[in-house]
């Protein structure tokens, strides 16, 4: 009974598995030999299978022992015409070699010559690039390192251009010309202007003034300044050189070296530029300044006012509440029957009262005309410091990397002493103000205190 179960439990696994393989039959319509067969024909299927990928395989064995041979063959190939190709290079070589000894010898002087000759072209180049007269005939330095470069004999014209345009620049030095060129603005601009130029100096348009400049990756391009000189009627001189006609002269500013004098200017700070080198401190200085400038002002306006007031008091008999005298000579009226030490008490304490809104001001005047200088020096120790630190990762060997530290450690004691100076002079001046009042209320108070000493005698 046992055994009748096991076979029956295994053949509803095997109908089982036949319905999961897409069988269509039902469990209790599949008998064994069916299942025997089904078995059998799984088995004949999966050995072809078996055969024909290992005859794929054996196939693709074949085929790439194949392309690995034809691999290695074209390698073999590749190295022979290496070989080759070596040998007859290092055959050119010496060719090459024994054709240069013949035409040494063959040269001679001659090759002393033509060295003279390459050397000169490439010296003119390098002259004309930054000569204002490449503007009037461009094309000339291009031509000129052309035959310095080269590796074969200079011709005949070539060797005559190099003289010919020695000549060129020689009489173009010499004279004030007008043309039409290309001009590149500060923005990067280009447009044709007319310009005008006095020999190799300077060159100008409309104005204002150009010079030669090399252009990224680029030649040379007649370039506006960046910055315009200011020196005395420069740029007025320029427009009058490119309007004058007709005989006699006018009157030009040139740059005798030729445009270095100018580059040196362009570069050179202007006072904005300065001021910014001061930093962070640098601005607090200027704040500082500002503050103390507007207060000395102020009271220095006041103080003069009040002065005014007083003298103008001195001369009259009634006393007015608007000025610090009249004020005092209120007090003494106010005290009729007081003996005179009692009315020196009061007449002291009406000076007394008067004193501090003279002198109201006058000390933040003074701390800040000392604090300026201060400041400076803190902006001195920072610059220092900054100095060091870029010695420190770079070295001494650029100045240039050194120059921001420096340049803040001298403009910052600059602008400290630029501030410091008026803030002491309007403090001092402030403070003779005050003291001429208080000295003046003093000098008519003892009169006061005389008067009625003498009144009750």
């Amino acid at each position: 009974m046992t055994m009748f179960k096991t076979m029956k439990s295994g053949i509803l696994a095997a109908a089982a598995v036949i319905a999961a393989t897409g069988g269509i039959a039902s469990a209790q319509d599949i008998s064994l030999d069916d299942i025997l067969r089904q078995a059998r024909e799984e088995r004949r299927q999966a050995a072809q299978e078996n055969r024909e990928r290992e005859q794929r395989f054996l196939a693709e064995r074949n085929q790439q022992q194949a392309r690995l041979n034809q691999v290695r063959g074209q390698v073999n190939a590749a190295e022979a015409e290496s070989d080759r190709i070596e040998a007859e290079f290092r055959a050119n070589d010496d060719r090459i070699r024994e054709l240069q000894t013949e035409l040494e010898a063959q040269q001679g002087e001659f090759g002393e010559l033509f060295g003279a000759a390459r050397s000169a072209a490439a010296d003119l180049a390098a002259q004309l690039d930054g000569s204002v007269i490449s503007a009037e005939y461009p094309g000339r330095s291009a031509i000129l390192r052309k035959t310095a470069e080269a590796k074969t004999l200079p011709s005949v014209d070539e060797l005559i251009f190099i003289y010919e345009t020695h000549m060129e620049e020689m009489i173009g030095q010499s004279k004030v010309s007008k043309f039409n060129a290309t001009v590149w603005n500060t923005k990067g601009e280009s447009d044709t202007a007319e310009v005008t130029r006095i020999g190799p100096f300077v060159a100008f348009s409309g104005g204002e003034y150009y010079t030669m400049k090399d252009a990224e990756n680029a030649v040379p391009r007649l370039t506006e300044l960046k910055k315009q000189p200011n020196v005395k009627d420069a740029t007025s001189n320029a427009r009058s050189v490119a309007s004058y006609s007709g005989d006699g002269y006018t009157a030009g500013t040139i740059d005798p070296t030729s445009g270095q004098l100018l580059d040196l200017y362009v570069d050179s700070p202007d006072l904005q530029e300065r001021f910014n080198q001061g930093g962070l401190v640098g601005k607090v200085i200027a704040i500082v300044f500002a503050v103390g400038v507007v207060i000395g002002l102020l009271k220095l306006f006041t103080l003069f006012m009040t002065n005014s007031a007083v003298k103008g008091q001195v001369r009259r008999k009634s006393p007015s509440r608007g000025n610090p005298l009249g004020r005092v000579m209120m007090a003494y009226e106010s005290n009729p029957n007081a003996d005179a030490e009692t009315l020196a008490l009061k007449l002291d304490d009406a000076v007394l009262r008067e004193i501090p809104k003279l002198e109201r001001g006058l000390n933040l005047v003074k701390v800040f005309a000392a604090i300026a200088p201060l400041l400076g020096l803190l902006g001195t120790v920072v610059g220092m410091i900054i100095t060091f630190q870029q010695i420190t990762l770079f070295g001494t060997g650029d100045p240039k990397i050194m120059a921001g530290g420096i340049s803040q450690a001298l403009v910052t004691t600059v602008l400290g002493l630029i501030a410091a100076i008026p803030l002491l002079l309007l403090h001092a001046f402030a403070s003779g103000f005050s003291k001429s009042v208080v000295q003046t209320l003093e000098e008519q108070a003892a009169g006061m205190i005389a008067e009625r000493a003498e009144s009750r005698s």
